[in-house]
């Protein structure tokens, strides 16, 4: 048979009936804050991690290793990370025990990423009430973090310490398609740097090897609807900002 006359593969053959509601799953996406108590099933979370597994990835090499934490072991979690995290605020000298593995920002600040990320801290803080230099709120809400939001589904992701940094991407691109598959299950999400400085607490508590990096967390589960936290929405640079026509 000639290649011409060979049945193309799923992927290229599948057409899109509704395009618009790929459109809403990504643009229904946003950091949840405030999530029900309601378990979320294990299908469910099975199925949004396979749909996640089609994520691209250089050579195809799929990077990502995935810790699913639910019941007395997210309970465990939640207690002893929030236990450092207020040890730390009362003695900031122990925050030298907590490092994180990899640089998520930036050393020096500058504009325009310094002002957004601003944006989104005075954004998010005016809708809940928080006053500027109102540290015992400030702590309070960060450290809702560490509590996954009240999310009855923690996701820890971790990838091996070999790996380049162009492995991070293949991450990104993974992590994206895992929270869009959420969306289409009705759920929701929150990615999570915070608990990469816990690194030390998390790693050996989830089983991982010595030889594995901690890239971030997530928060998964059913949106508080009512929750005033999940009003607030960052903002998005139209496109004809960010893109030059070559």
């Amino acid at each position: 048979m000639k290649i011409t006359e060979q049945l193309a593969s799923p992927q290229v053959s599948t057409h899109i009936a509704d395009p618009s509601s790929v459109d809403q799953a990504i643009l229904s996406r946003y950091s949840n804050r405030a999530f029900l108590s309601k378990q979320v099933e294990k299908e469910k979370i099975e199925h949004i991690l396979q749909i996640a597994a089609r994520a691209p990835s250089g050579t195809n090499t799929q990077p990502w290793k995935v810790y699913v934490l639910q019941g007395a072991k997210r309970d465990e979690l939640v207690q002893k990370t929030c236990a450092a995290h207020d040890a730390i605020s009362a003695n900031p000298e122990l925050a030298k025990e907590y490092s994180e593995s990899y640089d998520y920002y930036p050393e020096k600040w500058v504009s325009p990423y310094i002002d957004r990320r601003r944006e989104c801290g005075f954004g998010l803080y005016g809708v809940i009430g928080i006053a500027k230099g109102d540290k015992a709120a400030m702590h309070a809400q960060h450290q809702r973090n560490f509590k996954l939001f009240d999310a009855p589904v923690g996701l820890m992701f971790t990838i091996d310490k070999v790996m380049g940094r162009g492995s991070l991407l293949d991450y990104g691109m993974f992590l994206q398609s895992l929270m869009v598959a959420a969306r289409a299950q009705g759920l929701h999400t929150c990615p999570q740097a915070a608990w990469n400085g816990f690194s030390k607490i998390i790693l050996p508590m989830i089983g991982a090897g010595e030889d594995e990096m901690l890239v971030c967390g997530m928060s998964l589960g059913y949106a508080d609807e009512r929750a005033l936290v999940n009003t607030f929405v960052t903002t998005r640079v139209d496109a004809q900002d960010f893109t030059v026509w070559v």
